[in-house]
């Protein structure tokens, strides 16, 4: 940095602004640029991965086959669910801490650059490849986004290879961004930045790459298992030669449990971030804030067997995984006691972001109760493979990790841009959203107490009025996110520009850039006092 500083005036003039044209996008090192590729990429599969909830829910709108082949509804529902975890929630997080860490703890970029071009320019390939096999012979992948052995290995379509091969290059992805945030943020803090004066989204996202860096490689172990049964005669998985179809749900949920929280401790983060701005007040317990995150991480590894109470576990197992599940909600349910002792008595404002994280806080937390329910073994013998469970989950990833990404789009677009948001346009499209997800999603409760199997296209009449609502409730809260795509372009393109510091009561190192942020920032170091 220091030979640019001293160079004569107009040397290196290439280094201090961005390129133009495509090359600038391809051969970008740029944190923010390449944050921006990532958010641009969550949005499109976001948009496809809805398009597939919105086929599913069309043909779940009265019983009887409607709509598609019974075999295209399990490839949807296989499709849509590996979309939505790996090309939505999880490539939208990576490009908000790409955008965000480097400005909020004063680093000059990331930590490997050249790394961070290619961890993102192996997604659009990665999903290129899991969506055509839409079109091969046999259809897609149709076993469920858990894609279960043997079902996955003995019973899939031909393009299992082709998924497999996918899933590779996401983990590697995964894998680069993490080691590159974690290089960032303990390498590049500002000047009197200690790790206890680290914003809580850095800190939830350094928990976050640590999580990756140690399953991603698990789910690389299972998918290379999957192969080598498939196609060179081993039989991990295969009963008749000695393997077990039990270990794969083992080795899939040790990834999967710590996987569940890869998408929301980032989401803690940003609510963390907005609550405080729009109380006006200090985060309450920041430091309990810190290890309850870290307490969360370390548990995800104890508990993945919830997810399997009915293959026969022994009792002591099913014993232990419940009472670890039920201690994961501790930690978890002191995050919700700070933010809600945040709000108390603050000055609370409601702009957008605000709603988003508020509505996150509340519907989040029934998400965590329905988890409860499903953490005790006897009764989850009921609950188990029901709608209950699909209510569950889209409780927690919908208004959970979506809406927080929505939040913290809606709170740092305008320093991005430089540009005011519609605020009227965000209200109408949150209250679009809240009634959509609630009517969508609560239903599904009542749909699995009765007994509704989940990832069938068809059912019994008793199940036929509930599902109308929650197919009536998709379509309010999918086309509701028009709203937001309208939102994001008519900011990049407005008039109105907004000052360094976007929210009063926002607090950091990122509110002292100028709006819209310098293509260069913190080139050199900020002191934190």
């Amino acid at each position: 940095m220091s030979t640019l500083d001293t160079a004569a005036p107009g040397a290196h003039e290439e280094h201090h602004g961005p390129a133009t044209g495509i090359g600038r996008w391809l051969f970008t090192t740029n944190h923010k640029d390449i944050g921006t590729l990532y958010l641009w990429f969550s949005l499109l599969m976001f948009l496809i991965g809805g398009v597939m909830a919105l086929l599913i829910r069309s043909e779940l709108f009265q019983p009887g086959l409607q709509l598609v082949e019974p075999g295209f509804f399990n490839q949807l529902t296989t499709m849509h669910g590996l979309i939505m975890v790996f090309g939505a929630v999880m490539p939208a997080f990576v490009g908000l801490a790409n955008w965000m860490v480097p400005l909020m703890i004063g680093a000059p970029d990331m930590a490997l650059p050249r790394m961070n071009n290619w961890s993102f320019w192996i997604l659009p390939f990665a999903f290129a490849i899991l969506v055509s096999t839409l079109f091969m012979d046999g259809g897609a992948p149709n076993f469920g986004w858990t894609f279960y052995a043997p079902l996955s290995t003995t019973y899939a379509p031909p393009s299992v290879t082709y998924f497999i091969f996918a899933i590779h290059i996401m983990g590697a992805s995964s894998i680069m961004g993490a080691i590159n945030i974690i290089a960032t943020i303990l390498n590049l803090r500002a000047p009197g930045m200690t790790m206890m004066k680290l914003p809580l989204f850095v800190w939830t996202w350094l928990i976050t790459a640590f999580l990756l860096i140690a399953v991603m490689p698990v789910l690389a172990g299972v998918v290379t298992m999957m192969l080598m049964d498939i196609h060179f005669g081993t039989s991990f998985f295969n009963a008749a030669g000695g393997g077990d179809p039990v270990l794969f749900q083992h080795v899939f949920w040790f990834f999967g449990h710590p996987e569940v929280y890869i998408m929301i401790l980032p989401a803690f983060g940003i609510v963390s971030q907005i609550i405080p701005t729009f109380s006006r007040k200090k985060l309450f317990g920041y430091a309990s804030m810190v290890y309850a995150t870290a307490s969360i991480a370390i548990l995800s590894f104890l508990v993945w067997a919830h997810h399997m109470f009915t293959v026969g576990l022994p009792l002591v197992g099913e014993l232990f995984f419940m009472f670890a599940t039920m201690l994961i909600a501790v930690p978890t349910g002191v995050k919700v006691f700070n933010w809600v002792a945040t709000m108390y008595r603050g000055s609370l404002t409601f702009e957008t972001p605000m709603l988003f994280a508020i509505a996150f806080v509340v519907l989040f937390t029934i998400g965590g109760f329905s988890g409860l329910m499903l953490a005790i073994a006897p009764v989850d013998f009921q609950y188990h493979d029901t709608y209950f469970v699909v209510a569950h989950f889209h409780y927690v990833l919908v208004p959970g990790a979506i809406f927080s990404i929505m939040a913290g789009v809606y709170y740092w677009l305008p320093k991005w841009t430089g540009h005011a948001l519609n605020e009227s346009m965000g209200k109408f499209h949150f209250w679009c959203s809240f009634i959509g997800v609630n009517i969508t999603f609560f239903p599904m409760h009542f749909l699995g107490l009765a007994g509704m199997p989940r990832r069938i296209p068809d059912y019994a009449l008793q199940f036929a009025d509930f599902n109308m609502v929650a197919t009536v409730g998709a379509f309010i809260f999918g086309f509701s996110q028009l709203l937001f795509v309208w939102n994001v372009i008519h900011c990049i393109r407005s008039r109105e520009t907004v000052s360094a510091q976007v929210w009063e009561g926002a607090h950091g190192l990122e509110w002292e850039v100028p709006s819209p942020a310098p293509y260069h920032t913190h080139t050199t170091p900020p002191r934190v006092e």
